[in-house]
């Protein structure tokens, strides 16, 4: 349940009962013992650089491992995310027959319709079940990891409504938490940001924030990846290379970064 609130303030946390593991390619190299469990995280990053294919990617390694996981998509639809998928020859129908595996497609304007509709019935404390009047997640499902695409998204459908954005988004972290998921939210930036979300504090709000980097030096376009915080968690602090291949993503914790990219940021 929740309640509305203007305040923002990070929920405190106990400690991490375990951590997980990407999957990916020397990405998990970057950590002492991984990313802790029932956390959130915040992927960061400009246009094409990974951020839908790395959440894909984790998402598709742990269903592999037995994980329930689910993108929940308020941008591409589920055809266009398969392809993706196929793309770089994951063997994704298998998963979501079995039930590991889900691709959901979201409005945001209905999303957002049906939170304005609530602040207005309640005309003050506002007292809902936030799964039931937004149905995000389908009725039976209990996933283990999430991945959302993308709080930017979501921003744009609630307009100049920024207060409204605020409550909900601040909400939308702790439901997560409530059920115990490991959660990934997809935020559109610049290419080399000063602020990781729309709202400005999505990144105090989450646990993690990751960010990925495609960075024009001369005539070429190169991916770079840090991990910028992680609560609870031990972790390298530098900027890493970072390519995606015809089988995904791989990421090269000893390679060195080209050299523009501190100088530029």
């Amino acid at each position: 349940m929740w309640t509305q609130s203007c305040g923002l303030a990070h929920p405190e946390k106990k400690p991490a009962n375990g951590y997980i593991k990407t999957g990916i390619s020397g990405f998990d190299g970057l950590f002492d013992k991984g990313i802790p469990k029932n956390t959130s995280t915040l992927i960061a990053g400009g246009t094409g650089s990974g951020k839908t294919i790395f959440c894909l990617q984790m998402l598709y390694n742990a269903a592999k491992n037995g994980e329930k996981c689910i993108f929940l998509s308020f941008e591409e639809s589920e055809e266009r995310l398969k392809k993706h998928m196929d793309d770089f020859g994951w063997d994704w129908r298998r998963l979501e027959e079995k039930g590991l595996l889900r691709i959901v497609k979201k409005e945001p304007f209905i999303l957002t319709t049906n939170i304005e509709a609530m602040f207005a019935k309640a005309k003050g404390e506002l007292l809902i079940d936030i799964n039931e009047v937004l149905e995000i997640i389908p009725k039976g499902f209990h996933p283990d990891r999430l991945a959302l695409d993308s709080v930017t998204a979501i921003s744009s459908a609630f307009g100049k409504k920024e207060e409204g954005f605020r409550i909900f988004i601040q909400q939308l972290f702790n439901y997560f938490e409530s059920l115990k998921v490991t959660s990934f939210l997809i935020s559109e930036t610049e290419q080399l940001p000063a602020v990781y979300s729309p709202g400005g504090v999505e990144e105090f709000l989450a646990d993690g924030l990751i960010v990925l980097y495609a960075i024009q030096s001369g005539n070429i376009r190169e991916n770079a990846i840090e991990v910028l915080k992680m609560r609870g968690a031990k972790h390298q602090k530098k900027i890493v290379a970072m390519q995606i291949t015809d089988k995904g993503i791989e990421v090269y914790p000893d390679r060195e970064v080209f050299g523009g990219i501190e100088k530029q940021k």
